[in-house]
């Protein structure tokens, strides 16, 4: 399991938490290190049955002053995966990537229905 976070992110720290509390072991990626390449983010999008619209940080920074939430909707899907490359911060996280699922954001209750 890949676990892909933000150190200074308290929603990423309290699902860490949650893992470690759960015995879950995983591999941790720190997003802002190491961000999502445009092949893992394509291939995470179409593994998770999720709008692209749920990969974005819609609460970021950046998102906010890119002014992305009047630009998605005239962007295509590639140019949207395009963007999300550039920068991790852009990225909704914290990211749980199996080989049977994709969790984007920390749900608990979604977390519990994949056993974790």
């Amino acid at each position: 399991m890949l676990f892909i976070c933000y150190s200074k992110c308290n929603t990423c720290k309290k699902a860490e938490k949650y893992l470690l509390e759960k015995g879950v072991s995983f591999t941790k990626r720190d997003i802002k290190e190491e961000k999502p390449t445009l092949e893992e983010l394509t291939s995470w999008y179409k593994r998770s049955d999720l709008p692209l619209k749920r990969f974005f940080n819609t609460s970021g920074n950046l998102y906010k002053e890119l002014q992305l939430k009047d630009k998605l909707p005239q962007m295509s899907e590639e140019e949207q995966l395009q963007l999300l490359a550039t920068d991790g911060m852009l990225v909704k996280r914290p990211l749980v990537i199996t080989e049977d699922y994709v969790l984007v954001g920390f749900k608990e209750v979604e977390w519990q229905a994949q056993k974790l």
